[in-house]
């Protein structure tokens, strides 16, 4: 809801960061007109601790500090993983203290986005998963959920997904 209140307010370009990948991150890039995933050197150069969920949610990789050891290979290594996923996601290296590939990431970020992305469409879909959940739990009681839970565990033929698709 945030986001929906700052974007309200016509700036030119908003920047979330966020740390680590959650809900609250796929959340975000279901909102997001472009998410970047950023990762440095020390990530290590394997691309299996990059997590999934990252990976879902990235249009863009950036490998920061890329003027470290071990970065050209953690570059190479994700450009890798891309072309056997079949995707085109661009990657970049910068070296920010030293305005390095900066200029090559701000042009990716003001260029237009497709109207018609269906990885939005989907993040917009599960956003939407979402809220719907979200109301249709507001109404639960659960103090009677609890209540009537106790008393159905105590019958030897319980079986908590009878009890749930039976509950009202």
């Amino acid at each position: 809801e945030m986001i929906d209140l700052i974007r309200s307010s016509n700036f030119d370009l908003i920047l979330v960061e966020t740390v680590g990948v959650g809900q609250s991150e796929v959340e975000i890039a279901g909102l997001a007109d472009k998410t970047i995933v950023v990762q440095v050197p020390e990530s290590g150069d394997e691309i299996q601790n990059i997590k999934s969920g990252l990976m879902e949610i990235a249009q863009a990789f950036v490998v920061n500090k890329a003027d470290r050891e071990g970065a050209a290979t953690f570059a190479n290594n994700l450009k890798k993983l891309m072309s056997q996923q079949h995707q085109n996601i661009p990657i970049f290296k910068t070296v920010a203290h030293k305005n390095e590939g900066i200029d090559a990431l701000c042009k990716w970020i003001i260029k237009p986005e497709s109207i018609n992305n269906e990885r939005k469409k989907f993040l917009y879909a599960e956003k939407a998963f979402k809220i719907i959940q979200q109301k249709r739990m507001a109404n639960i009681d659960k103090v009677r959920l609890r209540e009537d839970i106790a008393e159905a565990a105590l019958k030897l033929d319980f079986n908590i997904y009878r009890f749930v698709e039976g509950w009202k």
